[in-house]
């Protein structure tokens, strides 16, 4: 590696996060979440179940310190894969960076909504009003959705992160 690669980061760095970041995908793909969980299996729908298992671990990776450098680059990762799949379903390159930016500010939004929501008791408001888009879901879809995730924060946070990086979600 040169020395400017070095002293300003590749992207080749970030790879050390595509094990994890697979993981979360396969986990917001898994089909529970939208047949028992009631998330519509849409695009939108898509999109927010990856990004409500992607905010679970920012906010685990969050709590663990000094660990910066692997939020930005599993952040990276999730901008590189919504700016492909944007492309692939035909948004052009004039309007991708907004739908980008859109989705970002949605994703933070998200990080805090739930992480709140889960100290605070409101954990199933926050679903409503961002997982499922401000319609309330049948109430057996909700908590399905709801426990899964608890239960998905609370077994992150007892996995050390090294077996999380290397992509062994709970």
């Amino acid at each position: 590696m040169s020395f400017l690669a070095r002293l300003f980061g590749t992207s080749d760095e970030q790879e050390v996060m595509r094990p994890l970041y697979n993981a979360i995908v396969a986990r917001g793909r898994e089909p529970h979440w939208y047949v028992d969980g009631g998330v519509p299996d849409t695009i939108d729908g898509r999109f927010e179940m990856i990004a409500a298992v992607l905010a679970i671990m920012l906010a685990r990776l969050d709590q663990d310190g000094d660990r910066g450098r692997e939020i930005a680059w599993l952040t990276e990762l999730f901008v590189a894969d919504m700016d492909g799949q944007l492309r692939e379903i035909g948004i052009g390159d004039m309007v991708v960076g907004k739908h980008i930016g859109r989705m970002m500010s949605a994703l933070g939004g998200r990080i805090g909504a739930y992480r709140d929501g889960l100290r605070e008791g409101t954990f199933e408001a926050a679903l409503v009003r961002n997982l499922y888009r401000g319609d309330e879901p049948p109430a057996a879809a909700l908590e399905h959705s709801a426990d899964n995730l608890r239960a998905l924060y609370l077994a992150l946070h007892a996995t050390p992160v090294d077996r999380l990086v290397a992509g062994d979600l709970p």
